[in-house]
């Protein structure tokens, strides 16, 4: 390769969802148009959710102590950290956790509704915030929760129960913390700063406080369940999914070195930001295209990770039919109809299934009435990951199946 330059791959995948706790199980319920998606359209009406698959997380978090101390986002996160490490090959190796590096992206930590709760209806009858604030904060909050409510807490936890003693960073900012979280972990593989990273994200999307928070800024889809491209002719929304996935991303000679086994190559990851002016995802996802260093060939399966918010989600789909591919066949899929949209874990959840994909020489079924999507019985080799953030970020990845 240019420059010294080396090639990248995914040895580990871990991720939980409402499909599964592994990528085996994901793989089985994606190939099932039927049972390959589950949503929770009652509690939280009139906004859908698709909920995480019931788990032991003592499985991956055995100390009690730890898991009393996590919110429910960190507890996912640090499951799936747990998940891909030991799909890698590479849990209780600690000679190598020594020297492997954790990249994470992760939101602000879950509030406590019931506080929050008690709050307002004392300033209902009181108006003075600031006495109240006084009074009920320093009973209501301890002290441990509190701090975990750090968004580098998830990394830190990772750390601690996984033993994944290399550098950690933590990246914030909704979708593009995901997208940047990935793109500097591949990037400092391939300049030889490092040989092997951890990466990825979580959301707990069952929490009121982030509905209301997405919904202040009407992102949130309302009524009945639809596919993310069926959603466009009523305004768009998001459903939000409960997600946890990492990845372990090496460099192929460091991977062939240790014997691992490979998914995928991870061929390139750019990203960007635009003003969403009118036309300007569409522009901004081309302009990133022609960045690429190494354009995937047909066929071609886009591994879609838009959202649903409109009009972002119909530019990703006007630059999708524009792709620089004639005459080669190409698929598309939003991963986000069977998973749900999982903000700063939904860049590194598309490349996980790409990286399934790629293995497993399969495509899931399309989904919804939308003609984006369109059955086929291809094989594809080649996989174009993309993320569109709901407000703000853009990012493609190229994944190639590995012999």
């Amino acid at each position: 390769m240019d420059n010294g330059e080396r090639d990248v791959v995914i040895t580990g995948v871990g991720l939980a969802s409402s499909l599964g706790v592994d990528a085996h199980e994901h793989v089985a319920r994606l190939a099932d148009a039927i049972s390959g998606c589950v949503v929770e359209e009652i509690r939280f009406a009139p906004y859908c959710v698709h909920p995480l698959v019931p788990l032991d997380f003592s499985r991956q978090i055995p100390k009690k102590s730890d898991l009393k101390q996590m919110e429910t986002w960190q507890r996912i996160g640090v499951y799936a950290a747990g998940l891909a490490l030991a799909d890698a090959g590479v849990a209780e190796n600690f000679e190598l956790l020594e020297h492997t590096h954790l990249v994470v992206a992760a939101g602000s930590g879950e509030r406590d509704i019931a506080v929050d709760c008690e709050v307002l209806d004392k300033l209902d009858c009181d108006g003075d915030s600031t006495l109240l604030a006084k009074q009920v904060l320093p009973s209501a909050l301890r002290p441990t929760l509190f701090l975990a409510q750090l968004s580098n807490m998830l990394a830190g936890n990772i750390s601690i129960v996984h033993g994944v003693t290399g550098s950690s960073r933590t990246f914030m900012g909704e979708e593009m913390a995901g997208l940047t979280a990935i793109e500097n972990a591949y990037r400092r593989i391939v300049s030889r700063q490092t040989d092997i990273v951890l990466v990825g994200g979580a959301l707990n999307s069952e929490r009121e406080d982030l509905l209301l928070g997405l919904e202040l800024g009407h992102n949130l889809w309302r009524g009945p369940y639809a596919p993310v491209w069926d959603r466009a002719r009523a305004g768009g929304g998001l459903i939000l999914g409960s997600v946890g996935a990492f990845l372990v991303l090496e460099a192929r000679e460091h991977a062939m070195a240790r014997g691992a086994r490979t998914y995928a190559r991870l061929v390139d990851v750019v990203t960007g930001r635009c003003d969403r002016g009118k036309g300007s995802t569409a522009g901004s996802l081309t302009g990133l295209y022609e960045r690429l260093r190494s354009p995937p060939k047909g066929p071609l399966c886009v591994l879609s990770g838009a959202s649903g918010v409109e009009p972002e989600t119909s530019e990703e789909s006007e630059f999708i039919q524009t792709l620089p591919l004639p005459g080669a066949e190409v698929i598309v899929r939003a991963f986000g109809s069977a998973l749900g949209h999982s903000v700063e874990a939904h860049f590194p959840a598309g490349l996980a299934l790409a990286a399934l994909i790629a293995r497993h020489k399969y495509l899931p079924p399309a989904l919804g009435s939308s003609l984006t999507e369109q059955q086929t019985r291809l094989i594809v080799d080649n996989v174009l990951v993309t993320c569109v953030g709901h407000w703000r970020g853009e990012g493609l990845a190229v994944i190639e199946a590995t012999t």
